[in-house]
């Protein structure tokens, strides 16, 4: 025969519990023993009668269905299924709500009930409607000497005493109480209020039977206002809280959901009043200095501006323009007067020069004139041909030559000549 691992026989026996429908939600009664409340929020405990035991255990996310102090020796209805822990191989009962044996025909038929009304869609969040923000009017259906009314009627005359209060007085349990519930239910939603409050104190879970009622959950769900349900304590849930549009957990939060807050409401409607305010003027602002702008364009682009702009203009450009010529003459005549002042310098620089050079050559002209070498004892002779007579060779005894001196001419005669050597 093959081996099987312990892996494989645990998983095959969990899989025969999860295939077994009684297995997957059932009803067990029994005592309460060995209860540990984990610090993890889960709650390990074992159930037993006189013919055995049965481990369990509730996971925080169920525990907020346990109404009560769970302890030793309670006896209690569990509701949950049973698997196998596949690493133990131990089965044991995974609970989702726990109450007191003494309400357990009550409580499956409220499991029941509330199964069916789930299956056909009446917890369905979107057939929830929205609860009014500022209700005027409330109805309310509950009993008349109660606690639940007390309280709603101090919550909604500190919130808001101008909020009209509509009590229906029904019974809230014993016999006729879900028949006279939806009586309430009907006559306020054809009255026209904005909002119903439906619900009662707290009580036993048997005080509570009306409030589980199809009847009461039909009409609810039927209701065309908007149904608040405060049944009792925070931890007790009724199908009314269920089919309700909002559940509040006591009447008085039940007031606080329905009831606006008057000073909170003028204080909103202040607020939005200097909103709407101090935007109307920055608006107003805005189109003042838009309205100006336009305004400053319309001049800017008209005929008469133009013009006006264009003479300005040409003022301007006729004002550059003879500035820019006074300048120009300005700057020329200061040209000119520098070009005269360094004509003038160089010109008498040049004359001085030219003065310097004719003394020069008037000097050196002197010195080289004929007349004054004559004044200097210098004289000069000129053949009969004319011509200077530099040398004795030009000349013969007996010929005439003319000897100039300075204030005359002298004709002589030459008798002989002699060189520098001897005489010829």
């Amino acid at each position: 025969m093959k081996a099987w691992s312990v892996t494989q026989i645990n998983r095959y026996i969990k899989s025969m519990f999860v295939q077994d429908v009684l297995l997957s939600s059932l009803l067990v009664e029994g005592e309460v023993t060995n209860c540990k409340y984990h610090s993890a929020g889960h709650i390990y405990f074992t159930l037993k009668d006189s013919g055995g035991s049965l481990s369990c255990i509730m996971f925080a996310g169920n525990r907020r269905m346990l109404k009560f102090p769970m302890k030793d020796g309670d006896r209690v209805t569990v509701c949950g299924s049973v698997d196998v822990y596949e690493r133990d191989g131990r089965y044991q009962l995974y609970a989702k709500e726990i109450r007191p044996a003494g309400a357990g025909e009550l409580y499956e038929r409220f499991l029941r009930l509330k199964a069916e009304l789930e299956e056909m869609g009446m917890f369905d969040p979107s057939y929830k409607k929205p609860i009014p923000r500022y209700a005027r009017t409330v109805g309310i259906v509950t009993a008349p000497g109660g606690a639940a009314v007390r309280d709603i009627q101090n919550i909604a005359r500190r919130r808001n005493p101008f909020v009209r209060l509509i009590l229906y007085p029904s019974l809230v349990q014993g016999d006729g109480a879900a028949e006279s519930l939806v009586r309430g239910l009907e006559a306020l939603d054809r009255a026209g209020v904005d909002v119903i409050i439906i619900g009662r104190g707290g009580g036993s879970y048997e005080d509570l039977q009306a409030f589980n009622e199809e009847s009461v959950a039909r009409a609810i769900f039927a209701c065309g206002t908007p149904v608040i349900s405060a049944v009792g304590h925070e931890t007790d849930t009724t199908i009314a809280d269920y089919t309700a549009d909002l559940r509040a957990p006591t009447p008085s939060a039940a007031a606080e959901l329905a009831v606006f807050d008057c000073r909170q409401f003028l204080s909103d409607v202040e607020g939005r009043r200097l909103r709407i305010t101090r935007g109307f003027r920055r608006k107003l602002q805005q189109a003042k200095e838009q309205a100006a702008f336009r305004e400053r364009r319309f001049r800017l682009l008209s005929p008469e501006a133009r013009i006006r702009d264009g003479r300005r203009r040409l003022t301007l450009l006729s004002e550059r323009l003879e500035n820019g010529m006074r300048a120009r003459i300005q700057g020329s005549r200061g040209r000119c007067g520098d070009l005269e002042t360094r004509i003038r310098a160089a010109s008498f620089e040049r004359l001085k020069k030219a003065r310097i050079r004719q003394d020069l050559l008037i000097t050196r002209f002197a010195g080289a004139s004929p007349v004054e070498r004559l004044r200097q004892g210098y004289s000069y002779a000129a053949g009969p041909d004319g011509k200077a007579v530099t040398s004795i060779r030009q000349v013969r005894p007996g010929d005439r030559f003319r000897l100039y001196v300075t204030d005359g001419v002298v004709s002589a005669e030459v008798k002989e000549t002699e060189s520098y050597g001897g005489r010829e």
